[in-house]
């Protein structure tokens, strides 16, 4: 199933995504699509559910697809080529740093410059989405614990992340730059996580090809990884690191600015599109 929330932000409505693409009202059968339904047994009975007996969903602004997101867990550095362009080595273990919920942003929405920006980044990345509570869960069980995916721009301020001492969230976390969306793609869907094209242009231009097969660590693995340091619960967002082409790693680097318009997408999980705004 691809699930979505429809509406002004603040007053989205569930949904899904029938097989001709439309956008299916499922406000009559859940109140929200939150924790409580990403469960394989809530996700089994929404399945069951005849799409095209289900009204048409009125509006054209996609939210973040799910609701009550706890946390979101960001890693880094976890395609060996994007690395290697921003001159580090691989890391030897997963780096993990958390982005703000309140950077949370609908996959269509403007994306704004903080105030002092000079250098914000673009970063396309597969986004996971728990569905049932992981601690300390094996690498084999992992996937069992995850309800779907998404796309996910992770996009980074780098003179607030790299330059001004501490960790990376002071550049992660600003208004706006966690776009997700535009669908939650139940795991049934992406029987392999590691076979994933994406990609993200800039103006037009392509930036990012990369696929998640040159991941450094995958999905199993991090999701593992990361409920060893932390209970990972139903509507947690891991998002999984970017492959290379990202503006800090071209020569001379490039940085967004207003007026700039990304767009950018993930083999059977859609496609996002921003506008860079300034700062308000």
């Amino acid at each position: 199933m691809k699930l979505v929330r429809v509406g002004p932000p603040g007053a989205e409505r569930p949904g899904l995504i029938d097989e001709q693409g439309r956008v299916r009202d499922l406000s009559g059968i859940v109140d929200q699509i939150g924790p409580g339904q990403l469960s394989d047994e809530a996700l089994a009975q929404l399945a069951r559910v005849e799409g095209s007996t289900l009204p048409i969903l009125p509006g054209d602004r996609f939210g973040v697809p799910w609701t009550g997101i706890g946390k979101i867990i960001a890693i880094g550095l976890n395609y060996a080529d994007h690395a290697a362009e921003a001159g580090m080595a691989p890391p030897a273990e997963p780096i993990v740093f958390l982005k703000a919920n309140s950077a949370l942003n609908g996959p269509n929405d403007n994306v704004m410059l903080p105030r002092g920006s000079e250098k914000s980044d673009w970063e396309v990345e597969l986004g996971v989405v728990i569905g049932k509570t992981a601690r300390d869960v094996s690498r084999e069980d992992a996937l069992s614990h995850v309800a779907g995916y998404c796309v996910v721009n992770d996009v980074s301020e780098r003179a607030f992340q790299l330059e001004l001492g501490g960790t990376w969230d002071k550049g992660k976390g600003c208004d706006t730059f966690c776009p997700v969306g535009p669908w939650l793609v139940t795991r049934d869907e992406v029987p392999d996580p590691q076979t994933l094209g994406l990609w993200l242009d800039v103006n037009g231009e392509r930036v990012q090809t990369g696929n998640t097969a040159t991941m450094v660590f995958g999905v199993a693995h991090l999701v593992s990884y990361v409920s060893r340091f932390m209970t990972l619960h139903p509507g947690d967002l891991i998002c999984t690191g970017t492959p290379p082409g990202v503006g800090m790693g071209f020569k001379p680097p490039r940085y967004l600015k207003a007026g700039d318009t990304m767009r950018l997408g993930i083999d059977g999980l859609g496609v996002q599109t921003q506008a860079v705004v300034p700062y308000a």
